[in-house]
Order: C-alpha cells, then structure tokens, then sequence
C-alpha cells in the first residue's frame, strides 16, 4: 500500500482557509444536522427544557414553510466563507442566455454529484455571482424534505435557499405572481449520486417526468443547467449496477430516502484519502430556456414530448461546451 501524500508544511493562508470552508461544508451535510438534533434533545431533558419546548411547538406552526418557499436570508448567502468555499475547486458559473426576471423557472441540474457542490456553490450562495448574471431571480434549491425534519439545522438550510423537493412546493414556486422565483432541481435524485466516478455520464433522467407535467401545468419555462467536473470530486467503491453493493444501497435508499454512496477523496493533511474532495475545477453551464405550453392537464404523450426535448437539448448544451473543459469528443450523455 503506498504512504500518504501529506500537505506542505507551509502553504498560503488562503490555501487553509480554502480547506477549512470546505471542511465545513462536508461537516454540515455529514454531521451538523444529527449534532442539531442531539443538542436540541438534551436542551429538552435540561435547564433549557422551556426555550427548546417553545422552539418545538414552533416548528409545528412552522412546518409548512419548507414547502412554501423556505425563508432564504440575503446575510448568510453572503458569508465570507463562501468564496473560500469557491476558490478550493475553483466554481464558476457560466449565464449562456439574459433570463427575464418578470417570469419563474425550472432549472435541471446535472449530474448529481456525490454532494451536489456545483449546485450548492452556485445556487445556495452568492459566492459565484448569481444575483449579478440573473439579477431579480431569486434561486431555490430542491431538496429532500427529511432535512426539513431536523431542529436547527432547517434553519441554517433555509437560510441558503433550500427547499423541499415535494411536489407542492414546487408547484407554490412557479404559482408565485410576478416572475422571479427559480426552482433548481438535481434531476437525477440520489440514486444519480451512486453513479458519480470521475468521467460518468451516465444521467437518471428516463423515467424522471414529473418536473415536465408540473412545467406544463404552469407554462414555465425549464432551463438545463450542466456542471462540468461535479463527477470529478469524489471517488467511489465500486458499485456497478447489479452488483452486491449497487444492491444493498438501493434497498437502503428505499427505506432510508437517501442514497448512500460510499466516496473518498483527500484529507485535511494529507492527499491520499479521507473525505474531503479533490480540488477540481466546476464550471456550471446555465442553458437557454425550453419555453413549454401551458397545459393544465397534460397527456402522457405530451409530457413524453417535452420531455425529449428536454433531453435534446440538455445534450446540445453539452456538445457545445464539452470541449472548453476537457471532456473528450468521444464522450456522450447516456440516459438511464
């Protein structure tokens, strides 16, 4: 087995403060919400028990706002931290077509990633620029609702712009009068996450309808959003589909509701393992719009449609860009 690659022992402050952003994010999708729920047990079960009592009987008046879009706050999209957290891989965010504010919007968010940094980068922060490329869009990303379920840490999600992936509140979004609002979506789910090695291309996207018939209900445009390197970040044991261990998550994520990719990548230290990932590039391609009828009660064929057109032009956007980052001509979007 080789010895471990270590860190300089002298390295830019920025370089530290890159890692350590970063090793916060990791902690906070890992760690922070289990540590919220215990804490706020043990305010229960001590002196703190009335202020813990009265935040519980406030999350049930509260309960719905995940569903009605979150409670974004302005202040913590635009910690410090965040462009620390940019400058580890580095993430960019590339606006191909001017988007009118006075309308809302699907965007299809691909691929999954193991974490989804791309999209939590771009769309829970304002350390890439959003409000300047999009000014008067307001992004929202969808996520499972059982992080809606832990005390304290729904808060610190909200304040990002998470929101929950039910279909509710993804229908409440694109209702709002007036335009703005932009509801992002990691198509592929979690079960796309298990997919992610460095150089997949392989999309859950088949048997993925729903956003399209929720789009044609509403007449909302639906924007395909490619992030060039999100696969790149991670490495995975090996899990083909069939295989014993592709198996066993499948059946964990059935009754779990998360997926359960088994990843690795670098350490604090060192290079040669832990969970932190690589530091490589993310460029977050923003497509043109795929303006859809309104059709309140659309037809399956319909839906299939759109759908494939969805999918064409999710592979023209990244035919075209392909190149610019690496990805080699032979390389092509599978769907599954």
């Amino acid at each position: 087995m080789p010895l471990p690659r270590f860190a300089p022992l002298r390295l830019p402050l920025r370089r530290r403060l890159q890692t350590l952003a970063v090793l916060q994010w990791v902690c906070s999708f890992l760690l922070l919400g289990q540590l919220c729920t215990v804490l706020f047990v043990l305010a229960l079960r001590g002196p703190l028990w009335l202020p813990a009592l009265l935040y519980g009987l406030w999350l049930l008046a509260d309960r719905d706002t995940p569903r009605r879009g979150g409670r974004p706050c302005a202040w913590v999209r635009a910690w410090p931290v965040w462009r620390h957290f940019r400058d580890y891989f580095p993430v960019s965010l590339i606006r191909t077509t001017p988007l009118d504010p006075g309308r809302n919007y699907i965007f299809g968010f691909h691929p999954h990633g193991v974490l989804a940094a791309g999209a939590f980068g771009n769309f829970c922060t304002e350390a890439t620029g959003f409000g300047d490329l999009s000014p008067g869009l307001r992004p929202h990303l969808l996520t499972l609702p059982c992080w809606f379920r832990l005390p304290l840490f729904r808060e610190y999600a909200m304040a990002g712009g998470l929101v929950s992936s039910e279909p509710s509140s993804l229908e409440y979004l694109l209702s709002q009068p007036g335009g703005g609002e932009v509801a992002v979506i990691a198509l592929g789910g979690p079960p796309e996450s298990l997919e992610a090695q460095p150089g997949a291309l392989r999309l859950q996207l088949l048997n993925r309808t729903g956003f399209v018939r929720i789009a044609l209900k509403f007449g909302t445009p639906v924007v395909p959003v490619f992030s060039f390197g999100e696969n790149e970040l991670f490495l995975q044991v090996p899990n083909p589909p069939g295989s014993r261990l592709r198996r066993l998550q499948g059946r964990l994520q059935r009754i779990l509701g998360v997926a359960l990719p088994l990843f690795h990548a670098r350490g604090v230290f060192q290079y040669s393992f832990g969970l932190l990932p690589f530091r490589r590039p993310i460029n977050t391609v923003v497509g043109a719009p795929l303006e859809l009828p309104q059709i309140p009660n659309p037809s399956p064929d319909q839906i299939q449609l759109w759908h494939r057109r969805y999918r064409e032009r999710l592979e023209e956007l990244f035919e075209q860009h392909k190149s610019e980052f690496g990805v080699p001509p032979e390389s092509h979007l599978s769907f599954v």
